[in-house]
């Protein structure tokens, strides 16, 4: 996709649109793919709660341990809870722990969802109150075509300063990196409040 902006921003403004349109390019991409990341994990982590919540309830209609966990030894837990690791993990060290002891796993599975789903609020929380963060970021990825725009309106050729003089070139990749390391900034605000 980069390789595609930059051939084509190549032939219409020279090298300088061709680097611009690279790293914007280059940006969006990258930003649909950890979007597109981040709804895989929501879905599986969902279905894994789901799955566990089944789980509880199976075990707590009596329904035996052995017909829950499908006949595999040590690994109680089905494809429904592969959604999400750690809780797949933990279900599984509660299965050890209920056959080793016979401690009851309906009731620390339940615990389990239970401190899974307050986590889950609580970073939905984090995420409402970052919402000032990532409107910069979406107002800093709009600036540069606002101020090309601008330019037009009151009555310069923005384009032909910012690709076609040396002084204007190095404005516009002086600006792209600069505007690169803001969003990676505004990014990191709000990478780790998800998780």
């Amino acid at each position: 996709m980069s390789a595609l902006a930059a051939g084509v921003a190549l032939l219409a403004g020279g090298p300088v649109a061709a680097l611009v349109a690279a790293v914007y390019a280059g940006l969006g991409a990258r930003e649909l793919a950890r979007r597109a990341g981040r709804k895989r994990v929501a879905a599986g982590r969902a279905a894994a709660l789901d799955g566990l919540s089944s789980l509880v309830a199976e075990l707590r209609a009596g329904a035996p341990p052995a017909v829950v966990a499908g006949g595999v030894e040590g690994a109680p837990i089905g494809s429904e809870l592969d959604g999400d690791e750690r809780i797949g993990s933990l279900a599984g060290a509660v299965w050890r722990l209920a056959e080793q002891t016979g401690a009851p796993a309906a009731d620390l599975l339940e615990r389990i969802e239970a401190d899974a789903r307050t986590g889950d609020r609580a970073a939905k929380a984090a995420l409402a109150q970052a919402a000032g963060a990532q409107a910069t970021a979406l107002l800093l990825a709009a600036l540069p075509v606002g101020g090309i725009g601008l330019g037009y309106a009151i009555g310069a050729d923005p384009l032909h300063v910012l690709l076609r003089t040396p002084v204007g070139a190095g404005c516009a990749v002086v600006a792209v990196a600069l505007q690169c390391g803001g969003l990676r900034w505004a990014q990191q605000l709000t990478d780790g409040l998800g998780r």
